[in-house]
């Protein structure tokens, strides 16, 4: 009797290392099925294009097909809902852009960047501040001298909608600078290209979107980039100072976009996803494919992406309020 009672414990541990061993094998052997890159923004946008290059080479990297999904909707609040709610067991990833450090601000949803496990921030492009090339002000110090002597509402700016990217840029600029957030008139337009149009043509001063977005009218000569909101100069634009090195201010803006998943993955998971995601961050293809797009490259591994972006989402937070843009 003692031992059949032997073998029987025996064999139970037994049974429980092959489990062990099992659901080893089973967490090894991720991902088995295809995986779902959801991008909030609509097909053909920036960000459509960073998902579905970082979808291709993941695809690549994980020997399973990554589809592209675009979920619009919301100012963005649909597709990052779809990301933060889905089963977080690594096949549902995304693409997370700067405005989820915005819409909880604005009262458009509670969702926040902790509700996601970041694996990686993988682009930013910096504002600028751009002037067309006929206007009176050769550099950055002669423009803001000018917006602080003028009256109120003398200058105008574009470049996105009300409460926008870089409408809150200019506006934390100005704050930096001791001026109040609506010292220079926001003219709202349905994105930077119609707010560069509008400068162009003599409809308003100042554009602070990305210098990158500016880049071909920079090129033809037609718009004077004079400084760029980040913390160095822009390989792009090296002729470009930063504000820092002007007028000794440390605000610092840029537009950015990560690879994230669902909060709450399994460690060995979120580890392969991670490496996933470097490695084709890495790769010449991307690297090239954003150089050619003249897209700001930047890499920040999840620890430092989450302290980058928490430190963006409290600095956002500070200026809506400041500029009457926050509900809460």
């Amino acid at each position: 009797m003692k031992r059949r009672t032997l073998l029987t414990a025996a064999t139970a541990i037994a049974a429980l290392g092959l489990v062990g061993t099992g659901t080893a094998m089973a967490q090894s052997s991720y991902p088995e099925r295809p995986i779902q890159m959801i991008v909030p923004w609509g097909a053909g946008g920036g960000t459509d294009a960073v998902g579905r290059i970082f979808a291709s080479l993941l695809q690549e990297e994980l020997g399973k097909p990554v589809n592209v999904v675009n979920r619009t909707g919301g100012s963005g609040v649909v597709g990052h809902s779809a990301i933060a709610t889905a089963p977080a067991d690594g096949y549902t990833i995304g693409t997370m852009t700067i405005e989820i450090d915005m819409m909880h601000w604005q009262g458009l949803t509670e969702l926040t960047y902790k509700d996601y496990d970041i694996l990686a921030l993988v682009n930013a492009d910096p504002a600028g501040v751009m002037v067309s090339s006929d206007s009176p002000y050769n550099t950055l110090q002669e423009l803001l001298e000018a917006i602080k002597t003028e009256p109120k509402g003398t200058f105008k700016a574009s470049g996105t909608g009300q409460g926008g990217i870089w409408h809150l840029a200019l506006a934390g600029w100005l704050i930096s600078e001791g001026l109040p957030p609506d010292q220079v008139t926001w003219v709202p337009s349905q994105g930077a290209a119609p707010g560069l149009t509008d400068m162009v043509a003599g409809g308003v001063d100042i554009v602070p979107s990305s210098l990158a977005e500016g880049r071909s009218l920079i090129e033809a000569g037609r718009v004077r980039p004079l400084a760029s909101m980040s913390t160095e100069r822009q390989a792009l634009f090296p002729d470009v100072p930063t504000l820092k090195e002007v007028t000794g201010v440390d605000w610092t803006m840029a537009a950015w976009r990560t690879i994230v998943a669902p909060a709450g993955l399994p460690d060995d998971v979120k580890t392969k996803l991670a490496a996933a995601v470097e490695k084709a961050f890495n790769s010449d293809e991307y690297q090239n494919f954003m150089k050619e797009r003249g897209f700001g490259i930047r890499w920040a591994g999840p620890a430092d992406a989450t302290a980058a972006i928490g430190e963006d989402d409290a600095n956002l937070g500070k200026v809506m309020k400041e500029a009457g843009l926050a509900a809460n």
